[in-house]
């Protein structure tokens, strides 16, 4: 017949067990064990200590044991368990990932779970578990433009310069032209939102002409200057440039900044920039429009005022966007620029050092 371990404890391990046993942020199962032993040392037998705490006695057995061969610490740390026996082998997910990123299935740009899955012989569902443990999204995609201008990074610390530091008795404007916004009305009725039921849209649309705005956001105070026109030549910005002027300060400069777009750059702009020296141009690098300010205004426009809308005719649509800047200008709030150029020009770096390795491959 067996005998189950005495179990005798000093007063420094009945505390221990104790604390252990009345503990609200211990585990349970730490509770549980410490009671077991606490039981077990007042004499009691493993059926009796079963019966009381309601558990196994194979259970009681086995902490019980464990305690009188490692102490407490026995009771912290279970016996480590063989789990289930993987149903795919590290070579199967290998391959799995290799297919993932560095070929094609035939037909097609990119792999889906089912025609991996039938390539590799499992199923679409392992085929998931594999890609989320990797980080694997073939189905998505994220496109990029990197800068080729020879003076990416003076031009970059020189608008970064303009939205961190702002010289003294300035104002500095983050300015672009939004073209082609096209006046779209919808070709039937769609349902308002309800509870239960999205707002309903249809997809097909008619075009009922087209306006550009012209806008300038304050960096310091977020106002915006907008006016649309029917086109977006030089002359359309050299008058978009004449109203900046009149509605800033005259005795302070004005900082515009802008893109690489031609007409910026006109002649005749130019000739009128000479004429009136408190302006002052600066352009963002080729390919790197993401640097203007101001293009974050004309997403919000986008977003809550556009895509949505439903315009008879431009008249409309040119009312519906000065109506937002209005309401823009009610409580203008600026847009935080917090990226360093030293930053952006690293990141700059590496995607360039990236890019000069897969081509030369």
């Amino acid at each position: 017949m067996r005998v189950a371990v005495k179990i005798e404890l000093s007063s420094e391990q009945r505390q221990q067990l104790e604390a252990a046993a009345r503990s609200r942020t211990l585990a349970l199962r730490i509770v549980e064990r410490a009671r077991i032993v606490l039981l077990a040392a007042q004499g009691l037998q493993n059926d009796q200590i079963a019966r009381q705490l309601s558990m196994s006695r194979f259970k009681v057995s086995r902490w019980r044991q464990r305690y009188a061969c490692h102490g407490f610490a026995g009771l912290e740390k279970d016996a480590p368990r063989p789990g289930r026996t993987p149903s795919m082998g590290p070579q199967r997910v290998e391959h799995i990932v290799r297919l993932t990123t560095q070929e094609k299935p035939p037909g097609a740009t990119h792999w889906s779970t089912r025609t991996l899955a039938a390539a590799v012989g499992v199923s679409p569902s392992t085929v998931r578990r594999v890609w989320r443990a990797h980080g694997l999204k073939p189905h998505r995609l994220r496109t990029f433009k990197v800068s080729n201008d020879p003076a990416f990074a003076e031009k970059l610390e020189e608008i970064v310069g303009l939205y961190l530091n702002p010289p003294e008795h300035a104002v500095v404007l983050a300015s672009d032209e939004k073209s082609q916004i096209q006046a779209l009305d919808r070709t039937q009725p769609g349902l308002p939102l309800k509870r239960g039921r999205l707002q309903t849209m249809t997809h097909d649309y008619k075009r009922n002409g087209t306006t550009t705005l012209f806008a300038a956001l304050n960096t310091l105070n977020g106002r915006v200057i907008g006016r649309c026109m029917d086109r977006h030549t030089h002359r359309e910005w050299l008058r978009f440039l004449k109203l900046l002027e009149a509605q800033t300060p005259a005795d302070q400069q004005l900082h515009v900044i802008a893109d690489n777009y031609a007409t910026h750059k006109h002649p005749k702009v130019q000739r009128w920039l000479q004429r009136h020296p408190r302006v002052h141009m600066h352009f963002t690098p080729t390919s790197a429009s993401w640097l203007n300010m101001v293009e974050r205004f004309f997403r919000d426009l986008s977003s809550q005022r556009i895509r949505r809308g439903i315009f008879h005719n431009v008249q409309e649509l040119t009312a519906a966007i000065e109506a937002y800047i209005a309401c823009h200008n009610e409580e203008p709030k600026p847009f935080i620029w917090t990226a360093k150029a030293s930053d952006i020009l690293e990141k700059v770096k590496r995607s360039r050092a990236a890019l000069h390795k897969l081509q030369s491959v």
